[in-house]
């Protein structure tokens, strides 16, 4: 009889970050992350090819490195973080390559397809079994609701609709 049993991975948040980058008036670009999150993995392959994969973040957690930005972000007119605390993410696929899954913010779900990169295992100096992994890609935030927006003088956008997600996660194995 063959041995299905899971391993179940959990995220290293001590060395792990969730970063997304958008455009400034569509001449620069404003990088941002989330403070809190949590995560997992199962998987029975040691590849990680078909695991499960599911993460949230707590939407006022949010780090622009700017207070009245942050602020803004959390308000009804991005994230409505009162009325939506956290945004979470569930795998449906993992080929090694890519990772397609359904993304929830305020409460709207999309697939999302990202670039994925596995870097292997490692054991630390403490005997745990840590896997690293990078998954990148890009959302349109108004198909989350994100909509706000204002037009500068010269008649371009504040803020892109077009937002890249960068997940840079390691995982414990327990």
């Amino acid at each position: 009889m063959e041995n299905n049993a899971k391993t179940t991975w959990n995220i290293d948040t001590a060395h792990s970050e969730i970063n997304f980058k958008v455009k400034h008036m569509m001449i620069s670009t404003v990088s941002g992350h989330f403070e809190n999150f949590e995560g997992k993995a199962e998987t029975d392959n040691p590849d990680f090819k078909n695991a499960d994969f599911s993460f949230s973040a707590k939407v006022d957690s949010v780090n622009t490195n700017n207070k009245d930005r942050d602020n803004h972000l959390k308000s009804d007119e991005f994230f409505g973080s009162d009325k939506h605390p956290k945004l979470t993410f569930k795998s449906k696929s993992f080929d090694g390559n890519k990772v397609t899954g359904d993304l929830t913010i305020k409460d709207v779900t999309k697939e999302i397809t990202l670039d994925a990169e596995y870097n292997g295992t490692a054991v630390d100096p403490y005997g745990q079994t840590k896997a690293g992994f990078e998954f990148e890609g890009n959302i349109n935030r108004k198909d989350f609701g994100l909509t706000w927006n204002a037009v500068t003088e010269a008649g371009s956008v504040v803020v892109s609709d077009k937002v890249k997600l960068i997940a840079s996660l390691q995982f414990i194995k327990q």
